[in-house]
């Protein structure tokens, strides 16, 4: 963005759970540029938020345009200069074109970078938004955790309420770098949901068909984390709970968080031996009473979903060693 023609904007740089050593590089980098305010959150061990991230910035914004864009695009020269002129009660957002791999790599000019393939209106992840209209629907939908479908929401949502939401592709204006996305995956070390993009869709379309228009409405939205909060997540927890996948087990633990109100509550799921399966397969087949086991893989789907759904604002980390078999979770009920 230092590159750009008109200089009359400001950026907030929201870094959400980074690591530690990437985080520290980045207070010293930003120093080197003076339209940019850094937001650190304290959120490593967490899903990836984006809605909380951009409602973040979007709370603390005082300028009446708000412009959202993924932090791996390259900018055209004239992209603020053309984007002021775009900036109206309506809403825009802007085409995209994509790098390749070795594309990406270079050090260039916005010109000089060959696109390697186009996108269309389905990619709506820069968008450019009245402020006013875009607070009053009290932001981006927090619901949305991992990636898919958040962009698109607010599109709608916009739309439901009124506001027109036009596509702008007269030219290129975006450059979207290449990068790998192990993060989406069961080999990263980030927490990871196997459902949650689909999950998310289906959650959009009926939002949509039901013409939801005000998101977050049983939540404070842009909450900023508490840093006291994630400092307690380090010390000893004040409660600790062991169990195995048992399907009642894992209830039972769902509904204790109700009850532990300003507590720091570690709880840790291990897993059964194929013995331990096999001894309550043949007590089924017996009829005489048995433990159902659930799998690890289903057990970390619904207890991130019950995080998503309940606790989201909590401080918390969560970890699934899945060579181990092992679930994690620490959380403060503050």
């Amino acid at each position: 963005m230092k590159h750009q023609n008109l200089k009359d904007f400001k950026v907030v740089l929201v870094d959400y759970g980074s690591k530690t050593s990437f985080s520290n590089g980045l207070v010293d980098l930003v120093k080197n540029y003076s339209f940019v305010k850094l937001i650190q959150c304290p959120v490593q061990g967490q899903l990836w938020n984006k809605c909380r991230a951009i409602n973040i910035a979007l709370k603390q914004c005082e300028t009446p345009y708000f412009l959202v864009g993924d932090i791996d695009l390259i900018f055209h020269p004239d992209f603020v200069q053309i984007a002021s002129k775009l900036a109206s009660n309506k809403v825009t957002y802007f085409k995209y074109s994509f790098l390749s791999n070795e594309e990406s790599l270079k050090d260039a000019s916005y010109h000089d970078y060959k696109i390697d393939f186009e996108g269309g209106k389905e990619i709506t992840g820069t968008t450019l938004f009245p402020v006013e209209a875009l607070k009053k629907v009290n932001g981006y939908d927090e619901f949305y955790h991992g990636w898919g479908a958040e962009d698109t929401d607010i599109h709608m949502r916009l739309k439901a309420s009124g506001i027109d939401v036009n596509f702008y592709d007269k030219e290129i204006l975006l450059k979207h770098q290449w990068h790998p996305k192990a993060y989406r995956s069961k080999n990263s070390s980030s927490p990871f949901h196997s459902n949650l993009e689909r999950v998310n869709h289906n959650y959009m379309y009926t939002s949509i068909s039901n013409k939801v228009i005000v998101a977050n409405y049983d939540y404070d939205w842009g909450v900023l984390p508490n840093n006291e909060g994630y400092l307690k997540l380090s010390d000893n927890p004040d409660i600790e709970i062991n169990i195995q996948p048992i399907d009642f087990h894992f209830s039972a633990l769902l509904a204790s968080f109700k009850n532990l109100n300003n507590k720091v509550v570690k709880a840790n799921i291990y897993p059964v031996g194929i013995k331990q399966r096999l001894v309550q397969k043949i007590k089924k087949l017996l009829k005489r009473k048995y433990f159902n086991y659930l799998e690890l893989e289903t057990i970390n789907n619904l207890l991130l979903e019950e995080i998503i759904k309940n606790y989201r604002n909590k401080p918390y980390t969560y970890n699934f060693d899945r060579k181990k078999g092992v679930i994690n979770l620490t959380i403060y009920f503050n």
